[in-house]
């Protein structure tokens, strides 16, 4: 769903305003969508065991797969619309989007992540991104459960190794307040004369 929606994103970004394009270079709505991506898996994958550690790393790769694989399929789409359509242009609406189009513009695709790192440097960011982010709000949450777990069992312990306060049959549940002691300055009760 994640790689859909980037892909969806990348694939009709022309149709966005130009003002909102050309801010950064398109960047930060790429990285907008890339925290997003890392939002929804560390929700889904922390509702599912809160508590395992081996979640971390699972929680990175899926997120960066999504933000990669939305990334290849909406550029393919996007490449492959312009390669097989007279004039080069690009696609229009949700009919352009089909597996002539990805196949035909697969290739060149792939090549963004082929090229070195100081070419394709902001596709690799917003990979790095989400899988940061996705690992950063799962061990939150991992470390939050268990802190609340293990104070749960700690006070648990400590409730059984107490010994239960005895009571006598009437004696008060609370116990009377503490009377001063006598001396010679304080004035005694009268005993109601």
């Amino acid at each position: 769903m994640c790689a859909a929606g980037l892909g969806a994103a990348v694939l009709f970004q022309r149709s966005m305003p130009d003002a909102v394009m050309e801010f950064g270079g398109g960047l930060p709505i790429s990285l907008a969508l890339s925290l997003l991506i890392a939002v929804l898996v560390a929700l889904a994958i922390g509702a599912v065991r809160p508590r395992s550690l081996a979640l971390l790393p699972v929680a990175a790769l899926y997120a960066g797969g999504a933000v990669l694989t939305g990334q290849v399929t909406g550029s393919s789409v996007l490449i492959g619309t312009a390669l097989r359509s007279p004039g080069g242009r690009a696609p229009r609406g949700v009919d352009d989007i089909n597996l002539p189009n990805f196949n035909a513009g697969l290739q060149d695709a792939l090549s963004l992540y082929r090229a070195p790192l100081a070419e394709s440097w902001a596709a690799w960011l917003c990979i790095a991104v989400a899988a940061v982010a996705a690992f950063a709000l799962v061990n939150l949450r991992v470390v939050r459960v268990r802190r609340a777990q293990s104070a749960q069992a700690a006070a648990t312990e400590v409730e059984e190794t107490q010994e239960p306060e005895y009571r006598a049959p009437f004696e008060p549940a609370q116990q009377p307040s503490p009377k001063p002691a006598a001396d010679l300055f304080t004035p005694r009760k009268s005993t109601g004369d």
